[in-house]
Formats: structure tokens, sequence, C-alpha cells
């Protein structure tokens, strides 16, 4: 099984260091890491190469992408990581801490029979003092937006081959065969097409070997929840109905 973990990264160069240290502690290192610089205007490049430097047992790439956007970036980072042999592919995303057995959990799912899994998305508690209920909007969040998601006409069609499931992009993995017979990623602004659910239907059409597993779960940055509220952040998620004047909150 050869292991692809791919981290798109537009201006991250205050929160990449993060998940970069989140990724060399993991349980399993035998996987190697792709980072999509999508046109930075910032450090975030010097930090991976950085932390690649003081971490030469870790297998660390950067993979450049000028076209804007987090499905474009993943989609890069995907097929660069296919035509360098890659079996599996995961991504997470430059703001987000995966759990120290997310790989090995990764692995375990595929190993099970699943072409393409994901897990809890979870609030980070490193970034910003949270509070009880703080910490208890993100997974409500999620939550609602995973309701909405199975009733929302454009999850609905007789041709799919098992139920809507939602997957967050910065907490997904698929096999590449499946990656590539699914078209991948479209190459969309996250403003313009949720990419990750846009995937998640494209292989709805072509196998039921999907599915979630608890052990498969990732931190997520609360900043685009404090910058939005409760409400427009839900709004966000269910087809872009509040759509802000910065999306992409540093």
């Amino acid at each position: 099984m050869n292991v692809w973990v791919v981290v798109p990264a537009y201006d991250e160069e205050r929160s990449i260091g993060a998940t970069l240290r989140s990724l060399a502690g993991q349980s399993d290192t035998g996987f190697t890491l792709v980072v999509v610089d999508n046109g930075s205007a910032d450090g975030t490049a010097a930090v991976v190469r950085e932390f690649a430097a003081r971490h030469p047992g870790l297998d660390v790439r950067i993979v450049p992408e000028p076209e804007k956007g987090t499905g474009a970036a993943a989609d890069t980072g995907f097929r660069h990581a296919i035509a360098a042999g890659a079996t599996h592919l995961a991504r997470t995303d430059a703001d987000c801490l995966p759990d120290p057995g997310w790989v090995a959990a990764v692995k375990r799912a595929f190993a099970d029979g699943l072409e393409m899994v994901s897990g809890p998305l979870r609030p980070r508690t490193d970034e910003f003092p949270l509070k009880l209920w703080e910490r208890r909007l993100l997974p409500a969040v999620i939550g609602a937006a995973a309701l909405f998601g199975r009733f929302r006409p454009g999850n609905q069609d007789p041709c799919y081959l098992g139920p809507y499931v939602m997957m967050p992009g910065c907490n997904i993995a698929i096999t590449a065969d499946l990656y590539e017979r699914a078209g991948g990623f479209p190459r969309t602004r996250i403003e313009d097409v949720h990419e990750d659910r846009a995937l998640v239907n494209r292989v709805r059409r072509l196998t039921a070997a999907y599915g979630l597993r608890r052990d498969v779960a990732v931190y997520g940055s609360v900043r685009r929840l404090r910058a939005f509220g409760l409400l427009r952040t839900l709004g966000w998620y269910a087809d872009h109905r509040y759509r802000p004047p910065v999306v992409d909150i540093r």
C-alpha cells in the first residue's frame, strides 16, 4: 500500500507548521507527504522547506499550483501522487491537525475493503482559548450540514449506489484507482463548489464501498466559524446561501 498524504495550502504560513508537525507525529509514518502551494503570497513554501530539512526521515515534497482553488490544488496533489506511484491517497488541510493515529486508521479502513473513507471533524483547541459551548459548536455545525446533505435534492439520484455521507475535504482518503475512475475533485474554488461533496457524489455512482470510521479523526480550525458566526457558517455549508466578502480567513 503506497500511501500519499496531500495538503493544499494557500497563504498558510502561520498555520501549516502545526499541521506538518501533526503529520510527522503520526504513529504510522509510512507515507509520502506532498504540499500543494496554491499560489501563496506569503512564506508558506519556505515553512514547508524548512520543515522538510529538519525532518529528513519524512518524505516531504512541494508542488506548485497557481490556479486558485481548493479543488484545483487538491486535484493537482492527488494526480501528482498517482503519477509518482501512489496507490492510496489521503487529504487534510493546512489549518488542520490529524489525530496521531489518523494514517494508521486510514490504512485499516482500506485493508477492510473500503475504497473511500472519512471520519469525525473535531474542533482544534490550540488556536484560541475555547469555551465549552464553542468546543461543541463545530461538531454541531458539521452534524447539521450532514443532515441537510441527506435531504439535499442534488444528493438524491436513483443512480447512486449508496447513501449520501458527508466527507469533509480536510479528512478524506480514497484509492488512486477510484479517484481516477470518478474523475477526481472538480478543479474549482471553494466559493464556487464544495469539491468534497462533488467527489463523494461522483464516487456514489461507481461503488458503495465508502464510509465513515470514528478513528479517522481530524481536528479542524474554528477560524471560519468565529469569523462568520453560527448561522452564517450553516448558510455557507448549505450550498453557499451565505457568501462572505472574504472567504479565505487568515
